[in-house]
């Protein structure tokens, strides 16, 4: 068997992915004012500062703050199946049946991601024609992910284990296996941008800026206690094989100084062969062990680089219409890798994680004094951002969402809204997901208040959750088992839950 690394772990950095709201790699929910109506693209506001920077400066001229936290749940769930078309008839045909899997040879694997506090700044400074902004938040991944149970993409290769060792002579007549397996995840994009806006006359503004990012990941985990039936009892196969191999060893030397001091050279031939065929066993499970061994991983990944972003706003009567455009933020991030039982991780090495580009439109229509209707568009130009290992390349088209939302201002002082997003990936074939780094087309239902606390301050607060669909993916593996090549049929279902709750405070200086 080829030695077992993490095949799970090695999934985790292929991607840094949003844990909140956005496209693969962009959190889009910046302001509460996003988490209450998500089509905001066209609306003026503080909020603008990410969504539509450039009608910021329709904003009264003075100090605009922007406070908020918000803090999410996410679960993430893999239903992972394998069948071995050449075991058919044998207890190895669906070898997950054997650790906890279903009749039909299914195993679930859940992590759980949570982000209690997630922190954003937004603050502006409009004068008579010239304004200057700057905003903070956490502009893709977010939180941490524990699969304590491991993941399927490595169980599939222990699975095997039962059936490579009946052909190294250690069957059972109840073939079974067990594992611990765990990792955890850690993935943020800090970004701080700044800008300024220019209101050409009363109609038309435009902004420039820029977005200075901060990567940093960190990955954990551990596969230990990889045990299996023998002769129907549990053994730990990292000791028993050694235990194994030594005892070979020990009869091979018995046997060779057995050979050494006879001088019937029958006798001794006949030694000599005892003795080799026991060292050449004893080298066979020498071999094998370390694929047994427990293994750790702990590495940490950063990296850095700036995305410039331009934007323009049209305001007409009741109709406001903003655009902006990200351009793409080419980057790299580098391991810092203190414990790799992998040797997938080098420490030093560069792996590419560019930040897509993104084309946003929107438009806000005031359809009386205090109702208002929007919606947007978002398109990530995902397929032009270089991922590890070219991985883009398997996306069949970009990521679009599509967004709607409403306004009514109950009130002077209370105003309520609700919107919807629909985001559409180009997946393809599924052969870009993997079970540590995947996401699938949503609907996304938000709602929410303003309410006014004081003169010059406003309280938001909003919910919103997100409704993935299921994406199967199926695919045939070749797998190395105790020196062979085994063709498996596997398959993986994905789907995931997110809950967002937030709170923030507007102030007009």
């Amino acid at each position: 068997m080829n030695k077992l690394k993490f095949a799970f772990i090695a999934l985790a950095v292929s991607a840094s992915q949003s844990t909140l709201a956005g496209g693969l790699l962009t959190n889009t929910n910046n302001n509460i004012a996003f988490n209450r109506n998500f089509a905001r693209d066209g609306a003026i506001g503080i909020d603008g500062v990410y969504s539509n920077p450039a009608g910021v400066a329709f904003l009264s001229k003075g100090l605009h703050l922007s406070f908020n936290v918000q803090s999410a749940y996410q679960t993430r769930t893999i239903v992972s199946g394998m069948t071995i078309p050449a075991f058919q008839g044998t207890p190895y045909y669906q070898p997950l049946k054997m650790n906890g899997g279903d009749e039909n040879g299914n195993k679930k694997f859940k992590g759980e991601a949570s982000v209690p506090f997630i922190p954003s700044i937004q603050v502006a400074k409009n004068y008579d024609k010239w304004g200057f902004q700057m905003g903070f938040s956490l502009i893709g991944g977010g939180g941490k992910c524990t699969f304590n149970d491991g993941l399927g993409s490595f169980e599939r290769q222990v699975a095997l284990i039962p059936a490579m060792l009946q052909t190294m002579k250690l069957s059972t007549t109840t073939p079974g296996y067990s594992v611990d397996s765990y990792i955890k995840g850690q993935q943020y994009v800090f970004g701080l941008q700044l800008g300024t806006t220019y209101k050409f006359n009363e109609h038309i503004a435009a902004y420039g800026g820029l977005r200075f990012n901060y990567i940093y990941n960190k990955y954990q985990g551990s596969i230990t206690n990889i045990h299996a039936n023998i002769d129907g009892n549990d053994q730990k196969l990292y000791d028993y094989i050694g235990d194994v191999a030594k005892n070979y060893q020990t009869k091979s030397d018995t046997y060779s100084a057995q050979a050494a001091a006879t001088t019937d050279p029958t006798i001794k031939a006949q030694l000599e062969t005892a003795a080799a065929a026991y060292q050449e066993a004893s080298t066979k499970f020498a071999k094998a062990q370390p694929n047994f061994a427990d293994r750790y991983l702990d590495c940490t990944q950063t990296g850095w680089g700036i995305t410039p972003i331009i934007g323009l706003d049209v305001k007409y009567g009741k109709f406001n219409l903003g655009t902006r455009l990200e351009f793409t933020n080419h980057l790299n991030i580098e391991n810092d890798t203190k414990v790799d039982g992998t040797g997938l991780f080098g420490d030093g090495v560069n792996t590419p994680n560019d930040l897509p580009g993104l084309f946003t439109i929107g438009g806000q229509y005031e359809i009386l004094p205090s109702v208002r209707v929007m919606a947007s568009y978002h398109y990530f130009f995902d397929k032009n951002a270089k991922m590890a290992n070219d991985k883009q390349k398997y996306l069949s088209g970009n990521t679009q969402e599509y967004l709607a939302g409403a306004e009514w201002d109950i009130t002077k002082g209370i105003t309520i809204s609700g919107g919807m997003q629909r985001t559409k990936y180009g997946l393809g074939d599924g052969t870009y997901l993997n079970d540590m780094s995947f996401v699938t087309s949503s609907y996304s239902y938000g709602f929410g208040a303003k309410i006014k606390v004081a003169k010059n301050a406003s309280l938001n607060i909003a919910y919103f959750w997100t409704n993935y669909s299921h994406f199967k993916k199926e695919y045939t593996q070749t797998i190395a088992v105790g020196g062979n090549s085994i063709s498996a049929q596997s398959s993986d279902d994905f789907t995931r839950t997110n809950k967002v709750l937030g709170v923030g405070l507007d102030i007009d200086l």
